[in-house]
């Protein structure tokens, strides 16, 4: 690849770098996307769930080729075993194959116009007058400087570049849910429903998680903060009770605390992972980070056409996502917060109120009767309100 001038280069090519990146396209502007791997889509990272408004946002139809289930709804096992099921909503949506979907949202950005860099590390930016303008890469063992107008970080939970860039993308520890799965075969389970285990046995300041592939293939998996054991270990003590066989294990860290205070500056957008655009209750990010990366692949081709990349028109990209989906990110920190402080006790007490009340019926009189019986939930929502 002898170009070495581009409008925008988009620097990770997972689903954030990839809709970004076709968005950019689409827009009609020279786009680079850069992937340090050899291959887009390995390791699969996340418990491959997505909503379908998460393809109405890409403007295109689930395929056949990488839907592994369609589920309806939801198992909720509290710390005692009661069980809560739940239809519709944020329960129902697509299991998909994210080893293939990656590469075919990359192939229609392709498509769309975009040149990919494969197996390519990007290891610092170009930085003028204080303003981003290019990336310095290593490509089969050379290093190139390619220049650009816009440079947008997709690059995950451990994020140089935004770092690079001058945003301040500190977490604590704390805020990072260290994460285990394993696809397991051999699975006796509901096709059409998601599974999702509570308790401080299972998965303490967290959940595990069971979502049905189809043919008895399922994703197991949880998520924990805070504990000395690690998730691999909470999640092995669970597997060795299932008479099922593993046949990939991926590893990870998924950030919990909301998105970082801002996504912009000087030639330079960050989405995804790297800016914390995570669900904080859920851990999921699928939807999210394609909301958001739509979005700054329109403002950077926007930026392009009019040629003003400075900060004041790129926070038009922080403006759009916070507007779109900010509050529910928020909320999501303040519930997660408070779901932090239940112990299995509350849980447990919560199920058993949830389980014989008509959720769509219920009233506020109702709550605040139950919550007024149990102290320790009074005093959280005390604090949350």
């Amino acid at each position: 690849m002898k170009k070495l001038k581009y409008d925008v280069i988009v620097v990770g090519g997972r689903i954030g770098g990839s809709t970004a990146s076709l968005f950019a396209s689409k827009s009609d502007v020279d786009v680079l996307m850069i992937e340090k791997r050899q291959e887009i889509g390995s390791p699969v990272q996340c418990a491959e769930g997505v909503t379908y408004g998460a393809f109405e946002t890409l403007e295109m139809e689930p395929s056949e080729r990488y839907v592994r289930t369609r589920v309806k709804g939801a198992h909720i096992h509290a710390p005692d075993g009661r069980r809560i099921s739940y239809e519709g909503g944020i329960a129902q949506g697509l299991i998909i194959d994210r080893k293939i979907f990656d590469k075919e949202l990359a192939i229609e950005s392709a498509k769309a116009g975009t040149d990919i860099m494969l197996k390519t590390s990007v290891k610092d930016l170009i930085i003028k007058d204080h303003k981003v303008c290019g990336v310095v890469a290593k490509h089969l063992g050379k290093t190139v400087e390619i220049h650009s107008d816009v440079v947008i970080g997709a690059d995950g939970v451990e994020s140089n570049m935004a770092r690079y860039a001058g945003i301040e993308t500190f977490r604590d520890p704390k805020n990072i849910a260290s994460c285990a799965q394993y696809e397991l075969v051999g699975m006796d389970i509901d096709p059409e429903y998601l599974e999702f285990y509570f308790g401080s046995e299972i998965a303490p300041n967290g959940y595990l998680w069971i979502f049905p592939k189809g043919n008895g293939v399922a994703n197991v998996g949880l998520g924990i903060r805070g504990t000395v054991d690690n998730a691999i270990d909470y999640l092995n003590r669970y597997v060795s009770k299932l008479d099922a066989t593993p046949v990939e294990l991926n590893i990870g860290g998924v950030p919990v605390s909301g998105p970082i205070e801002k996504t912009y500056t000087d030639g330079f957008l960050v989405v995804g992972d790297a800016a914390g655009q995570v669900d904080p209750i859920t851990g999921g990010g699928i939807h999210t980070t394609i909301s958001c990366a739509r979005i700054a692949g329109e403002v950077a081709a926007e930026s392009v056409k009019i040629g003003d990349s400075s900060e004041q028109f790129l926070k038009n990209y922080e403006n759009r996502w916070r507007q779109e989906i900010g509050k529910t990110l928020d909320n999501s920190v303040k519930y997660r917060k408070m779901a932090d402080k239940l112990n299995d006790k509350d849980m447990n007490a919560l199920a058993e109120f949830i389980e014989t009340q008509d959720i769509e019926a219920i009233s506020k009189i109702s709550v605040l009767k139950f919550v007024g019986k149990h102290p320790n939930l009074m005093k959280i929502l005390t604090e949350i309100l």
